[in-house]
């Protein structure tokens, strides 16, 4: 199959976008999951022994070491619920729009996967930010909720619906370039790695790490930031962006805005790779499976009354006819066949 072939999905079939962004939303985050709360851990300023000091490897022994093997993973139940919606929808209006862009516009597939990424996150964000915030109070240093319920609960009693929202402004500004900069150097990758439009697993997974480390390195000081407004409690209230950049100033000077970037940057490589390669292998599927279907040869037609259509209607007429060599007119006999009460045809 073709890449181009490969690559056109119908805009119009939703389901089977839906279905390979959910699997692929899931993948992404849940495989590289212990990463994730390490990075939590680097980026929040809490009063956690300065862990933003320490490297990945140590926090993570730590963590292991004085909360048990399974901590890493607290909090992934969380993940698991939100982002099979989110990428679902993500996904799919990433592809709606992208076809739409550049097919209206005189935009090249590069800047509309850009642009069609970029308005796709208003809609994943909406749904991800109150999943990262329960996701992030649960990995912090000395959590004090028992759960996702207790952890949802006690968020909405003590501090209302706001606080599940107190990123979105900070998460949409640091998602709008990251998938700008994120689906531009994907699709620039496979143009480059993939000349031939073919599909290839590899070169998806080579494109979606190069595409996620870069933009993940990129907007990191935004991160830390919504990691400083999803993990404060309610003795420490920074609302904005404004604020949280301040904040983040004062407690870690310039070099407080790049805290965790490495393990940032070595749980999106990864995580983007996956996502990508799990993506395009569903989407690759379900349109085989599509084209296996349109592929199948057509119904026999309904059955036809023989013995109307094998019956004639031999008749003998005479007609004259003047033939422009003969000498006088002459009479011809010649025989006509009916069918179907038709006027009848010579032979």
């Amino acid at each position: 199959m073709g890449f181009d072939e490969y690559e056109t999905i119908p805009s119009s079939n939703v389901t089977d976008h839906m279905m390979a962004g959910a699997i692929a939303g899931i993948m992404e985050h849940c495989v590289m999951y212990p990463l994730d709360s390490v990075k939590t851990r680097l980026q929040a300023f809490m009063p956690s022994g300065n862990v933003g000091n320490r490297g990945i490897g140590t926090v993570l022994f730590n963590m292991i070491k004085h909360e048990g093997y399974l901590r890493p993973m607290r909090g992934m139940g969380t993940v698991i619920i939100g982002a099979g919606p989110a990428h679902a929808l993500y996904f799919a209006s990433y592809e709606h729009l992208k076809q739409k862009i550049s097919h209206q516009t005189p935009l090249n597939t590069t800047v509309s996967s850009g642009v069609a990424g970029c308005v796709s996150t208003i809609i994943h964000d909406a749904i991800m930010t109150p999943t990262d915030v329960v996701k992030q109070r649960l990995q912090m240093s000395n959590s004090p909720y028992n759960g996702i319920l207790n952890c949802v609960s006690s968020i909405w009693r003590t501090e209302g619906l706001g606080a599940f929202y107190r990123s979105y402004m900070v998460q949409l500004f640091m998602n709008a370039p990251f998938q700008i900069v994120h689906f531009m150097t994907y699709d620039y990758c496979q143009n480059f790695l993939n000349p031939d439009k073919i599909y290839n697993p590899l070169y998806h997974m080579i494109s979606g790490g190069v595409a996620g480390g870069l933009a993940s390195a990129i907007t990191t000081p935004l991160d830390v930031c919504k990691t400083l407004l999803n993990t404060q409690t309610t003795n420490v209230r920074v609302e904005g962006l404004f604020r949280a950049v301040t904040t983040v100033y004062t407690l870690g000077g310039p070099g407080g805005f790049f805290r965790g970037m490495v393990a940032r940057v070595l749980y999106q490589m990864p995580s983007t790779a996956i996502s990508w390669t799990t993506y395009e292998f569903f989407k690759f599927v379900l349109l085989k499976k599509s084209n296996i279907s349109d592929d199948r040869p057509p119904p026999p037609p309904p059955p036809i009354n023989s013995a109307l259509i094998n019956e004639k209607i031999t008749k003998k007429t005479s007609v004259r006819c003047d033939l422009p060599v003969a000498s006088r007119s002459r009479i011809y006999s010649h025989y006509t066949v009916r069918d179907d009460g038709s006027k009848g045809q010579q032979f």
